[in-house]
C-alpha cells in the first residue's frame, strides 16, 4: 500500500512536469554561488542643531551602484523550509549629499565606499513546485563588517565616519527553476540597518547635523545551486 501511494506521488509530479525537481528533491543540502547587484544608501535622522547651523540646509541620502559575489550553503528542513548561510564579498557605494543655505554655494557628497564581508542567514519558505519552477519568499539576518573602513584610517579626522560593522533585518522573494544539473534562482532583496553607523563627532560640523544613520541596500542576485 505504501509503495503504491509513492508511486501515485511520483506519478503526480510527473504529471505536473517536475522532472528536474524530482532529482533535487531527496538532497538534505546542497552548495552553491550567488552573484548581484545592489543598490545602497542610508536613511538619515537629522539632529536637533541641523534645525539652527547656519551653512548647511540640506542632508540627503544618495543611492550608489555595487556589486555581490558569495557562496550559497542551503540545508533542507522538512519540504517548504531551508535555512541558508551565504558569505558574500559585497562592493557598495554608498552617499551624503550636503548643501548650504547660499544659492552661491556648491552642494557637496561625502562618497563611502566599502568593500564589505557579509555573513547572512536566512530561513526561506517555498510553494509546492509546478513544471520544474516554485516561487519562494525569505527573512533573516545579517551582519556587515567594512574591511576598507576609513574610520579606522588617520584621512577621515575631517570627514563624516561610518563604523565598520553593522547589522541589519532582510526580507526578499524569488523563483527556483530547475534545470538537470543545477537549480537557477533570480531573487530580490531588501536589507535595512538596525544599529546607528554614524560615529559622532561633535567637532566636525557635517557629523552634528546628524543624530543616525542607518544602512539600507536593495539587492538582485543571481544563485546557482545543486
Amino acid at each position: 500500500m505504501i509503495c503504491f501511494c509513492f508511486v501515485q506521488t511520483v506519478d503526480a509530479q510527473k504529471a505536473k512536469g517536475n522532472y528536474n525537481f524530482l532529482s533535487f528533491e531527496q538532497k538534505p543540502y546542497y552548495f552553491g554561488i550567488t552573484l548581484g547587484y545592489n543598490s545602497s544608501d542610508f536613511k538619515i535622522f537629522r539632529s536637533d542643531k541641523f534645525l539652527t547651523n547656519d551653512s548647511i540646509s540640506i542632508v540627503e541620502d544618495v543611492n550608489g551602484p555595487g556589486f555581490n559575489l558569495g557562496i550559497v550553503t542551503n540545508l533542507k528542513i522538512g519540504d517548504y523550509f531551508d535555512f541558508r548561510f551565504l558569505p558574500t564579498l559585497s562592493f557598495a557605494e554608498k552617499n551624503i549629499k550636503y548643501a548650504g543655505n547660499s544659492e552661491l554655494s556648491v552642494p557637496r557628497t561625502r562618497k563611502i565606499e566599502q568593500v564589505l564581508v557579509q555573513m547572512p542567514f536566512h530561513i526561506r519558505y517555498k510553494s509546492a513546485p509546478y513544471n520544474d519552477f516554485r516561487l519562494f519568499v525569505i527573512a533573516g539576518v545579517k551582519y556587515d563588517f567594512d574591511v576598507a573602513s576609513e574610520s579606522r584610517t588617520r584621512q577621515a579626522d575631517e570627514l563624516v565616519k561610518i563604523a565598520s560593522s553593522d547589522f541589519s533585518a532582510e526580507i526578499g522573494a524569488g523563483i527556483q527553476f530547475f534545470f538537470p544539473y543545477f537549480i537557477f534562482s533570480p531573487e530580490f532583496k531588501i536589507s535595512q540597518g538596525i544599529s546607528n553607523v554614524l560615529i559622532f563627532d561633535d567637532q566636525l560640523e557635517e557629523s552634528n547635523v546628524l543624530e543616525k544613520v542607518l544602512a539600507r541596500t536593495f539587492t538582485l542576485s543571481l544563485h546557482f545551486e545543486g
